[in-house]
């Protein structure tokens, strides 16, 4: 499997979850890859385990010092920048009364301020190399609808969806596709730590959540990380190149758009 062979790509939050599981996609299909993560000794365990193709640097998207770091960090170890998955995002969760302004000032910084300015840094970098590029921002199912407790992160990621689109319609003269993957309920650490939210919030007992959820995807079980490379994969190939500014739901069957 080869069809990002030549690819540079670089991939935030990639030291765990959804994020590893591109970067070990992406090396398989050809591409060399950096994973940018704000845990960085994680990061370079994560790289080291793939192997050669992957390389590891710090990168905090919560500040423009630590995306303009991260950027710089990926352009020294690949030569430049190919593709840009915009991984990186935290989980926060309160009913609408208990909602506190930090919490939702940090969850915009990464979420949303961490997309979209990294995406512009990348940008720019593609620009200069003049050869066009990709960029995948991970939105969400919880960017298409609301949900009692979930009010600020399903803000964030339909800001997502939205900064996608217009990204979309501004970068495509340089040849930049810009497109967006929305998971479901995807198992591994996140929902470890979703499942704990709902669990103080609902009054679930540990697991539950994660049980309910599961059981109510048409497909019959929540999605692994896994099932969401072959979309990252399409999205970064020559297979894409006439979609623009397109937000998959790769869900199992929970959202239809």
């Amino acid at each position: 499997m080869t069809r990002l062979a030549g690819k540079r790509a670089l991939i935030t939050g990639g030291a765990r979850g959804i994020g590893s599981a591109f970067a070990r996609r992406y090396v398989a299909e050809g591409a060399q890859v950096v994973i940018g993560d704000i845990d960085p000794a994680r990061a370079r365990r994560t790289a080291e385990g793939i192997g050669n193709a992957c390389h590891a640097v710090p990168m905090d998207v919560s500040t423009q010092e630590g995306i303009d770091a991260g950027v710089a960090g990926a352009v020294d170890a690949l030569g430049g920048i190919d593709v840009l998955i915009n991984n990186a995002a935290i989980f926060t969760a309160a009913p609408i009364v208990d909602i506190e302004r930090d919490d939702f000032a940090r969850a915009f910084d990464i979420n949303v301020a961490g997309t979209l300015f990294t995406m512009q840094v990348v940008a720019r970098v593609m620009i200069r190399q003049g050869t066009g590029g990709r960029i995948v921002n991970m939105a969400s199912q919880a960017g298409r609808r609301g949900e009692p407790l979930v009010a600020v992160y399903c803000a964030t990621k339909a800001a997502v969806i939205s900064l996608t689109q217009s990204a979309a319609l501004n970068l495509i003269a340089h040849g930049i596709n810009v497109n967006a993957i929305a998971p479901g309920v995807v198992d591994g650490e996140h929902w470890d730590g979703v499942d704990a939210a709902f669990a103080r919030l609902e009054g679930k007992t540990p697991g539950q959540k994660k049980r309910e959820v599961g059981a109510a995807v048409p497909f019959g079980r929540m999605g692994s990380a896994d099932d969401l490379t072959g979309m990252a994969v399409f999205l970064a190939s020559a297979d894409s190149d006439y979609v623009v500014g397109q937000c998959y739901n790769v869900d199992g069957g929970q959202w239809m758009s």
